[in-house]
């Protein structure tokens, strides 16, 4: 399928503009980039040096449907939090007994991704800080809704949802969970996300901590680790 409106060239080139709004929002408060992997991390990094914040990992895993794994029933996050679509699973058929073989998979790749991207880090002090959760995009929302509790959870200040792209059901969904919602692109219909860039490769795991070192490296730290 073709698809006309690739305003961003690629994750990069959507991190320096999502960087840019943000510094017009002018969001006040000690501030903190949490970005999802591993397509959120470009994006996270390249928002973070334009605002000046230190940035790090927040694993999410999208629980996907057994016949369908892009089809999210939920999501589970760092810090033992789950979220569930309960209206897709009603639709299906299906209950949280029907989710555990899923969820223990996941959450058996959520630890791997942990240890490697953070190499054993906790996660940061977020307590009384303005977190801003990053991806490169949301179709449903759900992976990122399980973000936005997981911060919650640690009883940050406020909860800010910085997407260069999502779809309108993807944002009611997200202002309901977060503090604020900043999107870039809302196109309707809401094909994919990457239907927006021009280039959309598959972030590797290398990729993930390339991008986290270079940003410990312009910030002299990545908070919770050392330079």
């Amino acid at each position: 399928m073709h698809y006309a409106n690739r305003i961003f060239r690629d994750r990069s080139d959507a991190g320096r503009r999502l960087g840019q709004r943000l510094v017009e929002r002018k969001l006040g408060g000690e501030i903190f980039v949490l970005g999802l992997p591993r397509g959120g991390i470009p994006v996270a990094c390249e928002a973070a040096q334009a605002i000046g914040a230190p940035v790090d990992v927040l694993v999410v895993r999208k629980l996907g449907a057994p016949f369908n794994p892009e089809l999210a029933l939920g999501s589970i996050a760092s810090g033992g939090v789950t979220v569930l679509n309960p209206w897709i699973l009603e639709q299906l058929g299906l209950d949280e007994q029907d989710l555990a073989p899923i969820a223990e998979r996941e959450q058996r790749e959520l630890e791997r991704r942990e240890q490697l991207y953070r190499g054993g880090r906790t996660l940061p002090d977020l307590s009384g800080k303005v977190v801003v959760l990053v991806d490169d995009g949301a179709a449903t929302g759900a992976t990122m809704h399980a973000g936005v509790e997981a911060v919650k959870a640690l009883e940050s200040k406020r909860v800010i949802v910085a997407l260069p792209t999502c779809s309108r059901e993807a944002a009611r969904r997200l202002e309901a969970a977060a503090d604020e919602v900043i999107v870039l692109y809302m196109p309707d219909p809401y094909f994919a996300v990457g239907a927006s860039y021009e280039v959309f490769d598959q972030v590797s795991d290398g990729e993930v901590t390339d991008w986290l070192a270079r940003a410990a490296r312009t910030a002299g730290r990545v908070a919770g680790g050392d330079a």
